[in-house]
Formats: structure tokens, sequence, C-alpha cells
């Protein structure tokens, strides 16, 4: 057996006293699909936040290409060279462009010139379907495109795993289908991901195996054709009964 490319061990986390996450374990494999599901507060966002070290954890241990998050700065610098993170909010630098957001990072961290990562920047728009919006700012694009965008960002460290957090949430119900669209597009291409959302539809589609949370433990996990046809915890049903509905 290959080690997990990603290794989430009785993993704790409070925030004064509210406890986030409540001993969580996962493990993910090289290739592998995740989509982390439940209600709101259940600690889906604290847990792929943990995964790259934007949250410390309280106990516990992660580690990421079998390096220990908890080594100190070095290691998590090594880390976020390999993984790519996709918020609810867009994130961009307003006062640049599209292009010039996407190659700030692989100049900045990964010392590419300014016209290799002009390449980068562009096969990476391509890839999600806006090359022409390079020269715009981003309030000059629509939600969806600006997410896009985001993606796009991300994938220009050309990251070995890409988190998902809610990527969808802030987006109006028209503008969902086409980010959603781009991320299934990156799921068949074999990349590894961790995605939390709230669209069954993608976890239907894209998810290997979809990871139930709520009060911050793992309640439940299964391939989509077990999770959503014979979910085992009564909690798993409720929640799917609610949500299935909408």
């Amino acid at each position: 057996m290959s080690e997990p490319v990603i290794a989430v061990e009785r993993v704790h986390k409070w925030f004064g006293t509210h406890q986030a996450l409540d001993g969580v374990t996962l493990n993910v494999k090289s290739g592998e699909r995740i989509v982390v599901c439940g209600p709101s507060g259940s600690g889906k966002s604290t847990l792929v936040r943990c995964i790259n070290r934007l949250e410390s954890t309280d106990s516990g241990r992660i580690t990421v290409n079998q390096i220990d998050l908890a080594e100190g700065p070095l290691a998590v610098e090594q880390v976020r060279k390999t993984v790519g993170m996709v918020f609810q909010q867009f994130n961009l630098f307003p006062h640049l462009t599209v292009e010039e957001n996407l190659c700030l990072a692989p100049v900045r961290s990964l010392g590419l010139s300014e016209s290799v990562a002009k390449e980068r920047a562009k096969e990476y728009l391509e890839r999600v379907h806006i090359p022409e919006q390079a020269k715009k700012f981003p309030l000059q694009l629509s939600g969806g495109q600006q997410q896009r965008v985001a993606i796009a960002r991300a994938l220009c460290m050309e990251p070995a795993i890409m988190l998902f957090d809610e990527p969808t949430s802030a987006l109006d119900p028209e503008m969902i289908k086409e980010v959603l669209g781009v991320i299934a597009e990156l799921a068949d291409g074999g990349m590894t991901m961790v995605c939390v959302t709230h669209e069954m539809g993608l976890a239907r589609a894209m998810a290997d195996r979809i990871v139930f949370l709520d009060e911050g433990r793992v309640i439940e996990e299964a391939p989509p054709s077990e999770f959503f046809t014979a979910p085992k915890s009564d909690r798993t049903k409720q929640f799917l009964s609610r949500i299935l509905q909408h």
C-alpha cells in the first residue's frame, strides 16, 4: 500500500469554546477525489484550511506528501508549493490584471521568468475557458469568471493537490454551472482533490469518496453510489433528506 498523500490523524481544533474539529481522521490517496459535505458549522472549511496550515491544529497530526505540517515554517512552505487552494471568495488583487494575478506567485515563489509565467498563465486561462480575459481587471468580470481566474491562478503553481473551499457559494445560481464544469474537468484529469461543497450534483459526478462531517466529526464516508442510496448513519440520512429537497 502506498502512503496517502494527505494523512489527517485524530485532529482537534478549537476556536475559543467552540470545537471545530473533534478527532478527525482522513486519508487521501494520490489521484483520489474527495468531496467533504455537511451542515454549516460542521468543520468542513476548517478541515481544508488545516491541510495547508491556514489554520493550526490543537492536537493530532497532518502530513502532506509525508511532510509533517507541525515541523515549522519551512515544512509549511514546502507543502504549499504542491497544494493549490481555491476559496469561497475569489481573493484576486483588484489593482492587477487577470494575467498579473496569475503571474505573481510563479515569479515570486517559483522563480519563473516573466515570459515563462505569462505563457503558463495563458495555458491555464485556456484550460478554464477564459483566455480572452487576460488583460482585464477582476472587477470587469462576472463572479463565475472571477472564480475561474482564481482556479487558474492556483493551477499556475502546478500543484499536485487542489483544495476547494465552497468554490461556488459566493456565486449567483446561473454562474455555478460554469465553475462546476471546470472543477469536473480537473477531476477527470486525475488531479488529487479535496472539495468542500454543498453541490451534491458535483459530488455524484466527480467524487471517488464522500466524507460527511457533523459537529467536527466524520460521521460517514463512502463512494457516491453508497452514500446517496444506502447511507448507514441516521444523521447522514437526515442531512440528505434535507439537502436533496432543494
